[in-house]
């Protein structure tokens, strides 16, 4: 087997634990994982109060972000956002109530029961979001569509990161702006490390 023939297969196993782990996360919040999730996550890495009273509890206790991209996204009135990797829809939200009933928010996330579950959570709310099924290394969003790319904490799950970053710049208009969130290893990883799906996953 080649070693491109190793990657596809990796990823292949990656994607149904990701798919499989953030499926138990949304359908079963109040469990014991290896990771910060829910509202003491969210409170933890700073997200107003105000926000997580308003917003259902569904979104909320489903958090798994890994930061605060809403910190430095400085959201206006009409803007169009992409939540990329959007899961049970917080991050969303928080982007509709920014850029108000003038403004779009469209939603990618790689399991299309996610797509359903935030819609849903966001509905509660009285604002509406987009939500398409896709990978981030090929966003499903025409060139220079958007004004703003948010991400919290799943440019980590991909093989080819170099891939997403170059489909973020496609995808924004000139003059848009990122804001992710992420975790980043300031050394090279071990080959175990990469070669297991639950420590990519999470």
């Amino acid at each position: 087997m080649t070693h491109a023939d190793e990657q596809a297969s990796l990823e292949g196993i990656l994607k149904d634990e990701i798919l499989r782990m953030y499926q138990e996360v949304a359908d079963n919040p109040e469990a014991e994982f290896h990771f910060f999730h829910g509202r003491p996550a969210a409170e933890m890495f700073g997200y107003a109060p105000e926000w997580l009273e308003r917003a259902p509890a569904g979104a909320v206790d489903s958090f798994a972000g890994v930061g605060n991209p809403h910190e430095r996204a400085a959201l206006k009135p009409g803007e169009t956002v992409l939540d990329l990797g959007s899961g049970a829809g917080l991050d969303a939200i928080i982007a509709a109530w920014e850029v108000g009933p003038e403004g779009r928010v469209i939603g990618v996330d790689l399991n299309p029961s996610m797509c359903l579950k935030a819609q849903e959570n966001l509905a509660t709310t009285g604002v509406t979001m987009e939500c398409h099924e896709g990978r981030m290394e090929d966003i499903p969003l025409p060139d220079a569509s958007v004004d703003v790319v948010l991400s919290n904490g799943v440019v980590n799950l991909s093989f080819r990161k170099r891939r997403v970053a170059e489909e973020m710049f496609r995808v924004l208009r000139p003059g848009g702006r990122i804001s992710i969130t992420d975790i980043v290893s300031g050394r090279e990883l071990s080959q175990s490390i990469v070669n297991d799906p639950k420590l990519w996953a999470a």
